[in-house]
């Protein structure tokens, strides 16, 4: 991120995500299968650039073998090749969730504001490389979609949304009361998320249930999947001030509990423990990539180190 751009752990900026632009670094895809960088899982095949079937021809010397088309060569009596020519363009739909969950964090930056950041990223990646680029932002009672679309106009309009979503300006403390829940959100997406397309979403997982894997399973038969779970690391580790058996007493004026401060701390991390192992074992079962991010990281080299989410095929 550039130091003249301004920034701020609970606010983005449109100038902020135009810098972003302006400093986006050459990253260069390492050499080797695309791992899931952050979760320890095994390697997931999840599609670059790739090559669209062009015609079909009489074998010709030097050809590859595994190119025959077998039902030409059957039908016609002798060997057919088929040809092929780099995919042009793949287009890429970012789903940004700015629900009030999302606007929190006690390390870093607010959720929603690392979401709209690599957002941003990945949406001057996509005009560097030529592709086309849309992106879909839904809060707690409101939901807009920008089909993907070429050129920088395309990415200037997607970051314009992020910046000043009315999301930004909700009281402080607000109840989260979403008029439609996140499955109801992503059905939107089947409108606009083409065959052979990317779907990236950007979450920090709340409301996710059967009804949500439902949804996003239907848009993986279509379109490669990744899901980065935006999380504050307090929500993974709470800190450890107390000796482990030091006991604790809550109460809220009627009725008294007596931890210690390791059950405490347990109790406390279970519900995220347990929205992290299933969003990471529907993504592997989907062979879609989950991707964890905190929310003290940074955006650019945290992304610059997880090539499959932007990187071409070899």
């Amino acid at each position: 991120m550039t130091s003249a751009a301004p920034s701020s752990p609970v606010r983005i900026q449109l100038e902020e995500l135009l810098a972003l632009g302006v400093d986006l670094p050459a990253w260069r895809a390492p050499q080797g299968p695309a791992r899931q960088a952050g979760d320890g899982s095994r390697p997931t095949r999840w599609r670059g650039r790739g090559m669209d079937f062009a015609e079909v021809r009489p074998y010709q010397a030097g050809d590859e073998i595994r190119n025959l088309d077998w039902r030409v060569t059957a039908r016609r009596g002798r060997p057919h090749t088929k040809l092929f020519h780099e995919e042009r363009e793949r287009p890429l739909l970012v789903a940004v969730d700015y629900r009030r969950p999302m606007f929190f964090a006690t390390r870093g930056c607010y959720k929603a504001v690392q979401a709209a950041r690599l957002a941003a990223l990945l949406g001057w990646n996509a005009l560097r490389r030529g592709d086309r680029f849309g992106l879909a932002l839904f809060s707690d009672d409101a939901a807009v979609e920008l089909r993907p679309r070429r050129g920088r106009s395309a990415v200037l309009q997607a970051l314009r949304l992020l910046a000043e979503d009315p999301a930004w300006q909700r009281p402080a403390h607000q109840p989260f009361v979403p008029a439609h829940r996140l499955e109801q959100q992503l059905a939107r997406l089947h409108q606009v998320v083409r065959p052979g397309s990317q779907l990236v979403l950007l979450t920090d997982g709340n409301q996710w249930d059967s009804a949500v894997e439902q949804q996003l399973a239907q848009l993986r038969r279509h379109a490669d999947l990744a899901v980065l779970l935006c999380y504050d690391p307090f929500e993974r580790q709470l800190p450890v001030t107390l000796p482990a058996q030091a006991r604790l007493t809550l109460s809220d004026g009627h009725a008294r509990l007596a931890l210690t401060a390791a059950e405490l701390q347990r109790q406390l991390q279970q519900p995220f423990a347990v929205r992290w192992q299933r969003l990471a074992s529907f993504c592997q079962d989907r062979a879609a990539l989950f991707l964890p991010c905190a929310t003290n990281e940074d955006a650019g080299t945290w992304l610059a180190a997880r090539p499959q989410l932007w990187r071409g095929r070899p």
